[in-house]
């Protein structure tokens, strides 16, 4: 447990504290955060002084108390993701130890703390760990509730799925729901039914999830069918209003799993051999299916993991989707791949185990050739302090994929991500070619570990690239650049989406006026009749931009030639960065 934690640490610990926050959902989420500190009203989300009803609460009170006792900083935004991120590690060695065993308990645990997506997706302020953590916890307590049959486990799993749906709305209701449905119907449990507690259980949930509801439908006229038809409904069948989401292809959705998974995703052979072996068997020899033993823990937890995982997969191969939507499912792959993984190990198998291990370093030295070539073809070019400038397409609006900027890299970009790539192009060189060594020689403990720690010190490159992403993915240096400036009477206004440029609004704590800006999240709170006068046109900027006052106007590129002729010459420049500007209209 001490290395688990401490390949935790390494990995997560130190990205508490940089980079800043991003643009879009990151410093979006921390400013409602923020503002409900400020304005102490716990149940109407608000975002620059507009209503903000897309989400649930749970997230942002959890960042709201870091704020008052750390103070409003990244470190307190991102430390309640993080530290559901060690309690899902911890529940994960929980579950393994009792249904697989110290080793697989061991691995579990591993597999959370290192896995890619797990990292990737807890960057951004996102609800996704911490909904991840309570469906999980749900889950664990359904099953020890029908393995010990304590009624407390049956209220603990009741009350976990509530805060999972104050943490992301229905969607922990489906997927926990039909996940049981279907283990109860296979495993037959359901005539067990008269055990669950059911109606004293869904009092406790509604008493838990409804009051924040009912008090957010009271205080904001047609919140019910904008938070559940709009938000839920309308969202799953691509749908809602406004139309800002997007849905992955078949193929890119299911295969990208193994780049989220990796680098346990190369152990899903291993995970399955023997379950397809014993099928095969079955139907060579046509043998009738032996008789289903009395469920034990074990049992019960593989079903409830196919079951769990399978019905989150399924469901958002249907919805609309970003990668990270699917993270609910990470927990229970980890947990089956981490108990096929010590099973291997522990029966002295070799063959898959060394074959897996052997395709991975395959893949990692690969990478690592990519990484050197690129590093080879920006060797006698200068290092460049803002990676934004040397993108193939920096304007990250135009990505249809959170992780899509990681695709616009050329070969003036790794003159900036020089360190990172030097040390991921090593440790991905060395760390899996060891480790398959490890395997062939049946040192199959030393050789997980070995993998393990080579993606905690790609994690730290990976941390140290996105600190270098700083400029390109946020705002931060330049509202720092144009604070000290700033008097009360000046006016900052974001030409176009609020997205574009959020992180001001985090770091100038101060309201912002958006140019066209009336969509996507502030689309609705803009309806209210008590919304803040921040909305803007183009006309009401230039009689802005010819006044006395002075005007700080945040320009996206992508928005810059527009900007241009929109407004009178020459255009002052207070701050530039990533091709994002800030122009003043009195210098």
């Amino acid at each position: 447990m001490v290395g688990v934690l401490l390949l935790f640490t390494v990995a997560y610990v130190g990205s508490l504290f940089s980079p800043g926050m991003q643009d879009d959902a990151d410093s979006t989420h921390a400013e409602a955060a923020r503002e409900m500190s400020v304005t102490h009203d716990y149940v109407t989300l608000k975002i620059n002084g507009t209503r903000y009803l897309e989400k649930a609460p749970l997230m942002y009170w959890a960042v709201s108390v870091g704020y008052s006792c750390f103070g409003v900083n990244e470190f307190a935004a991102h430390l309640p993701v993080a530290s559901s991120m060690l309690l899902l590690g911890l529940l994960a060695m929980r579950w393994g130890r009792r249904a697989f065993g110290d080793r697989a308990a061991v691995y579990a645990g591993l597999f959370v703390a290192t896995t890619a997506g797990c990292y990737l997706f807890t960057r951004v302020l996102i609800p996704e760990a911490i909904l991840s953590f309570f469906i999980a916890l749900s889950f664990y307590f359904f099953a020890t509730a029908l393995e010990d049959r304590d009624a407390w486990r049956w209220y603990g799993g009741y009350a976990s799925m509530a805060l999972a749906v104050l943490t992301k709305g229905l969607l922990a209701i489906v997927v926990v729901g039909l996940a049981l449905l279907l283990y109860l119907a296979i495993s037959g449990e359901w005539r067990r039914w008269r055990e669950f507690h059911l109606f004293t259980g869904i009092l406790l949930f509604l008493a838990i999830a409804a009051p924040w509801h009912i008090l957010a439908g009271i205080r904001n006229p047609h919140f019910f069918w904008f938070y559940f038809v709009n938000e839920h409904f309308m969202r799953f069948l691509g749908k809602r209003i406004p139309m800002d989401y997007n849905k992955q292809t078949g193929s890119l959705y299911w295969t990208l799993h193994l780049v989220w998974l990796f680098p346990w995703s190369f152990y899903l052979p291993v995970a399955l051999r023997r379950p397809i072996q014993n099928w095969i068997t079955r139907r060579k020899t046509g043998a009738p299916k032996p008789p289903r033993p009395p469920l034990n823990f074990r049992a019960r937890s593989e079903l409830l993991c196919l079951a769990w995982a399978g019905v989150t997969l399924v469901f958002f191969s249907f919805s609309t989707n970003q990668e990270y939507y699917t993270f609910p499912a990470y927990f229970p792959i980890l947990l089956l791949i981490a108990k096929g993984l010590a099973n291997e190990e522990e029966s002295g198998s070799r063959s898959w185990l060394v074959w897996s291990s052997g395709a991975l370093a395959a893949i990692c030295i690969a990478i690592s050739a990519v990484l050197t070539a690129g590093l080879w073809s920006s060797r006698q070019l200068p290092f460049v302090p803002d990676i934004g400038t040397v993108l193939a397409k920096p304007d990250l609006q135009a990505e249809t994929l959170a992780m899509g900027h990681m695709l616009d890299l050329t070969g003036e970009s790794f003159a900036a991500l020089r360190l990172p790539a030097i040390l991921a192009a090593v440790i991905l060189l060395i760390g899996p070619a060891f480790a398959f060594l490890l395997r062939r020689r049946g040192a199959q403990l030393a050789a997980t570990w070995a993998t393990a720690a080579t993606m905690a010190v790609f994690l730290i490159a990976a941390h140290i690239a996105l600190v270098r992403f700083d400029p390109f993915l946020g705002s931060r240096s330049m509202a720092r650049e144009i604070a000290p400036e700033l008097t009360p009477k000046d006016r900052v206004m974001i030409y176009g989406d609020q997205s574009f440029g959020s992180s001001l609004l985090f770091y100038l704590r101060r309201p912002i006026e958006l140019v066209n800006g009336n969509t996507t999240s502030m689309w609705w709170g803009s309806t209210y009749p008590d919304a803040p006068h921040i909305f803007r046109n183009d006309e009401e900027l230039q009689r802005a931009w010819n006044s006395s006052q002075r005007v700080f106007l945040f320009v996206p590129q992508h928005e810059r030639a527009k900007v241009e002729a929109l407004l009178p010459g020459p255009l002052h420049i207070a701050s530039e960065a990533s091709g994002k500007v800030i122009f003043v209209n009195h210098s």
